[in-house]
């Protein structure tokens, strides 16, 4: 029989018979966080030191509980599978803060990119309110002008002297528009 007549080809692999275990990194990486924080608590220490000194003191006083003798192997494989497993989770955590201070370097970066050129816009339109500020009329050179205007005026309207003013009108002349 050969093998399209069984229906399964060998240039195709099989599928669906291995088991796949798949874990989400993050929530690895959110628990090895958790219990790398607590190991470095003083709280963790205290009760490490506790069930240190509960275990030696039961292996050398309780003589029919002795279930590790005096080495305390069973002890040291316990702090080495401890170690063993602490490492990894450790540098693990540290890797997660490590990638999270990128991220808000690189947002610490653009914002302060954004401020610079923000900053900069400020700086222009400023530059440009105080060139119009400069072209503009101020307060005291238009009192000045309305000044000498107003001593202008009054100079041409004064009576004087000379038969003529600048309309070619005289002082009792009827078309002189003050009658």
């Amino acid at each position: 029989m050969s093998p399209e007549q069984s229906g399964r080809r060998l240039d195709t692999p099989r599928q669906g018979r291995r088991f796949s275990f798949n874990l989400d990194s993050d929530v690895v990486g959110v628990y090895a966080e958790r219990i790398a924080r607590f190991l470095g608590t003083g709280r963790y220490l205290a009760i490490q030191t506790v069930i240190v000194i509960v275990w030696i003191a039961l292996n050398l006083v309780a003589v029919s509980w002795r279930w590790d003798p005096y080495p305390f192997i069973l002890l040291n494989l316990a702090f080495s599978t401890q170690a063993a497993y602490a490492a990894p989770l450790i540098l693990l955590a540290q890797n997660r803060q490590e990638n999270r201070d990128k991220v808000s370097l690189d947002e610490d970066r653009m914002r302060a990119a954004q401020t610079k050129a923000d900053t900069e816009f400020l700086a222009r339109e400023l530059a440009a309110v105080r060139l119009a500020v400069g072209d503009t009329v101020t307060r005291d050179y238009l009192r000045r002008e309305l000044d000498d205007l107003l001593t202008e005026l009054t100079e041409r309207l004064s009576p004087t002297d000379d038969a003529d003013d600048e309309f070619g009108l005289r002082p009792g002349d009827s078309r002189d528009p003050d009658k």
